[in-house]
């Protein structure tokens, strides 16, 4: 890992301060992103706006919650992006383009048509892997998912390996 991710996984857990579940949950993401984008030789630049992504890819929960008692794919889409942004422009070292495609990709990692780009392949990939585990998602579901969603060799191995063996 990076210093600045290192760095801005430290000032999303001050974000996240006393929610374990949802520091554990972009951890796990971040992790499985890192993992996925490995063992599919995506380039540096690539992989770097993606890990920044699976790092803030929910940071509009806690602000949806408290303003509409719900923190649903819509509402973290509205939100979740003008948020993320505040936070890599305090952490620092992003360049526009790279807050903007982080946004993007946070605010769109519950969309699952059009996905363009392997670097929001991934993120949902690597969102699923672990919502799987959180939500509980019958084997039926999990294999449905599998084959709707997953694209890259490395998740379909890994998905595979955790919830079907």
């Amino acid at each position: 890992m990076n210093k600045q991710h290192a760095q801005l996984i430290a000032a999303m857990t001050r974000y996240d301060v006393g929610d374990a579940k949802r520091i554990q949950h972009f951890m796990k993401v971040h992790d499985y992103a890192a993992t996925i984008a490995s063992l599919e030789d995506v380039d540096a630049e690539t992989r770097f706006v993606l890990e920044t992504a699976a790092i803030v890819h929910d940071i509009g929960i806690h602000l949806c919650e408290q303003k509409y008692g719900s923190s649903n794919g819509k509402l973290q889409k509205q939100e979740g992006p003008a948020e993320a942004s505040k936070l890599l422009l305090a952490t620092g070292g992003y360049t526009e383009a790279q807050i903007e495609r982080v946004c993007w990709r946070g605010g769109h990692h519950h969309s699952y048509q059009n996905i363009d780009g392997i670097d929001y392949q991934i993120l949902v990939e690597a969102d699923f892997l672990v919502n799987i585990y959180e939500d509980n998602l019958s084997p039926e579901t999990t294999r449905k998912v599998k084959e709707t969603i997953f694209k890259t060799s490395a998740g379909k191995s890994l998905l595979e390996a955790i919830y079907l063996a």
